[in-house]
């Protein structure tokens, strides 16, 4: 087992950490002991210092299998940003190209390289031991048929642990049940590999789901809340990523949109401009995502309800990779469930997809703690409620809902559980559309019993019912509301059936905006350092996060590091940043701090003028003392006394002149500025003595 004092340096040398997370350490010790591994870590839990570490240590090269030739490129322009010596190989390069980075491979001057698994043929000459001394297998679940991104060519793999019996084979993934752990190894012929398992639990991503109502409009308020912070929509459709991109654009929100139907240039142009922050917001296909590690992304928003809880664990794990605060927020509605439901039926594995929709559709509507639902999923129980999601900071209130009930499975009985939901929510409320009036609903004795009740609630509190199994969907008949045996109890045996009431979403917006404001106001140095940070990765054409996270960024701001050796203590700080970048963010920092000092200097300029004002010193003493002039000093004055400070300003101008100035300003509309007053008293009022009573009538109406 390699000692400590090795791996540390090195892990603080090229990659800016003092110390390992999770498993990572146990991890490159069994690579390094040549030992197989299958590693799962949640995105943005360090799974590539698992490979990257180890493969400084071996003389030879570690092989990456990696599935999209973006994700190798990130992570190339990331190695080489810490001063490591890391290639691709791939279809898109030329020939020459190509045989360049063979050439680096043979004369030993990678420590890495990068190849998809459909480009291995290629490399037959140099997949021997005598230049591999370790195969890392990224994003392993496509291996298994179990897997949810199931890709043929990664099934082939089996034939590296034949070439190399002897080179140790890591493979990893974000997300993979017992199934497919097993499959993993069965597909790679690792039998004897070890397995890590690390938390499901990303504690950093704040959990909120929403009734889609009015959703664009909801993200529209919720990108504004979060300027210049980089996020990712996901739709279902193509249509629907093009239609959100053009509201949001509407609104001056700079939004692209990302799905199959556009050319290979365009979907290129739209992820490259994502990662290297020229564009704050896509609108995606759930294509997009697998090849960003782009690890400032802040927040991903669900415009429709996933079809499973590993697509949406997969997709909200590309927010936060940093380790800092993100958000992930889903819309979730009705019409969701029957479109996944449509896209399920005549499938090969049908009743498996259906089990899985039922498991996120439980998630979505959940009213307990939405992070232990989902961590359960994976297998990995939460002792407490994890605090961090919608439901934990405000726990819905639940009423005795009996009657609502009874009114709806009332109309549900009296329509002979043949309408959906929509028909039934019409009839209950008393519409006049052609539905109800061709079919005569409105002659039923139930018509319009739920009219008081708004058409939204109406179906919120029908899908509890549902949930809660007093009714359910017949989605082969036309997605018929029906009745159950529960159902019973409640319309004749009195049962009492208790519910939540929709959440009201201003109050919480108009909270979130307030706190926006505030922090706003305190990350003035976090902005400039951002700035600094995207100007030398257009420069360097590299993307921002690969010069440093958000979270370096946060900790320099907090730490204010002012020469190179305290710089270099901040996390994410290894060596050569050190070296390359350390100059300009410290000049940055110093620049920062100046201009903060002169502001306060400013500041307190008008406490010194009080302090002398209160030794009883004459505003023409003051003055001189201080090498100011009159009307700066009663500028300071204005300003004291209305922050409440006692001064007695009819010292200075009469109770007269105040009445005037008050009149003229009545007269004047109160106008902007002084000069409008100063006109009006025909220049014969000085302007000091026109701010000093603006300031005490201020005070008054205060």
């Amino acid at each position: 087992m390699t000692d400590s004092s090795t791996l540390i340096p090195t892990l603080k040398k090229y990659f800016g950490f003092d110390s390992f997370r999770n498993q990572q350490e146990e991890i490159i010790n069994t690579v390094l002991e040549q030992k197989d591994c299958l590693v799962i870590m949640p995105t943005g839990g360090g799974k590539s210092i698992c490979f990257q570490l180890p493969a400084l240590m071996f003389s030879g090269i570690t092989l990456v299998i990696s599935p999209l030739i973006a994700l190798m490129k990130d992570q190339v322009d990331g190695l080489r940003a810490n001063g490591i010596e890391a290639d691709y190989f791939n279809s898109s390069q030329a020939g020459e190209e190509q045989q360049e980075i063979l050439e680096k491979v043979v004369t030993s001057k990678l420590k890495l390289l990068y190849v998809a698994p459909e480009s291995l043929g290629a490399l037959e000459n140099i997949l021997k031991e005598a230049y591999i001394s370790c195969v890392a297998i990224d994003e392993a679940h496509c291996i298994s048929s179990w897997g949810h991104d199931f890709r043929p060519s990664y099934q082939q793999l089996s034939f590296l642990k034949r070439s190399l019996p002897n080179t140790p084979v890591i493979a990893l993934t974000a997300t993979a049940d017992k199934a497919t752990r097993q499959d993993i190894i069965d597909q790679l012929q690792i039998p004897n590999a070890k397995q890590f398992i690390t938390s499901f639990d990303r504690k950093n991503i704040g959990l909120e789901v929403r009734p889609a109502n009015d959703r664009v409009n909801q993200i529209i308020d919720f990108i504004a809340q979060r300027p210049n912070q980089s996020g990712i929509i996901y739709c279902l459709s193509r249509k629907s990523t093009e239609q959100l991109k053009d509201r949001l654009q509407s609104k001056g929100i700079d939004a692209h949109a990302y799905h199959a139907g556009l050319n290979f240039e365009e979907r290129t142009k739209v992820q490259e401009d994502f990662i290297f922050d020229k564009t704050q917001v896509v609108c995606a296909t759930v294509a997009f995502g697998m090849g960003i590690d782009k690890s400032n992304v802040r927040w991903v928003i669900h415009y429709n309800m996933p079809k499973n809880l590993e697509g949406y664990y997969q997709e909200i794990g590309r927010a936060g990779r940093d380790g800092t605060k993100a958000k992930a927020l889903l819309f979730h509605s009705y019409a969701d469930v029957l479109q996944l439901r449509r896209f399920i039926d005549g499938t090969t594995n049908e009743q498996l997809q259906v089990a899985k929709l039922d498991r996120m559709k439980q998630f979505s509507e959940a009213t307990s703690c939405r992070r232990k639902i989902l961590l359960s999923y994976f297998g990995e129980l939460l002792a407490k409620n994890c605090g961090n999601c919608d439901i934990c900071k405000n726990p819905p209130q639940f009423f005795n809902g009996t009657v609502i009930a009874q009114k709806a499975l009332s109309v549900i009985t009296r329509l002979r559980q043949s309408e959906s939901m929509g028909v039934i929510i019409d009839v209950l409320r008393g519409a006049k559309n052609a539905t109800t009036l061709d079919k005569h609903y409105d002659q039923l004795p139930s018509y319009g019993i739920g009219n008081d009740i708004a058409w939204k609630d109406w179906q919120h509190y029908i899908i509890q019912l549902i949930d809660q199994g007093y009714c359910e969907i017949a989605f082969h008949k036309h997605n018929a509301l029906q009745l159950t045996h529960f159902s019973r109890e409640v319309l004749f045996n009195g049962q009492q059936v208790q519910m939540t009431k929709p959440i009201e979403r201003n109050v919480q917006i108009e909270e979130q905006k307030e706190k926006t404001k505030k922090s706003k106001k305190k990350d003035t140095l976090f902005e400039r350092l951002r700035l600094l940070r995207l100007k030398i990765s257009l420069e360097e054409n590299i993307p921002a996060y690969l010069i440093f996270s958000d979270a370096t960024l946060k900790e320099i701001e907090a730490e204010r590091p002012m020469s190179e050796a305290e710089f270099k203590q901040i996390s994410g700080v290894g060596q050569r940043k050190m070296e390359v970048y350390g100059d300009e963010f410290i000049a940055e920092i110093n620049a920062f701090m100046a201009e903060k000092k002169k502001k306060t200097k400013k500041s307190d300029t008008a406490k010194v003028t009080y302090e002398m004002y209160k030794k009883g010193m004459s505003i023409e003493a003051i003055a001189e003392a201080r090498d100011l002039k009159a009307p700066t000093v009663f500028s300071h004055l204005s300003k004291l006394y209305s922050e409440g400070k006692e001064i007695d300003m009819y010292q200075f101008v009469t109770k007269e002149e105040v009445i005037s100035v008050k009149n003229a300003k009545k007269e004047l509309n109160s106008p902007e500025g002084l000069k409008p007053y100063f006109d009006h008293f025909n220049e014969e009022l000085e302007y000091s003595k026109i701010r000093l009573a603006l300031t005490i009538l201020d005070r008054e109406n205060r």
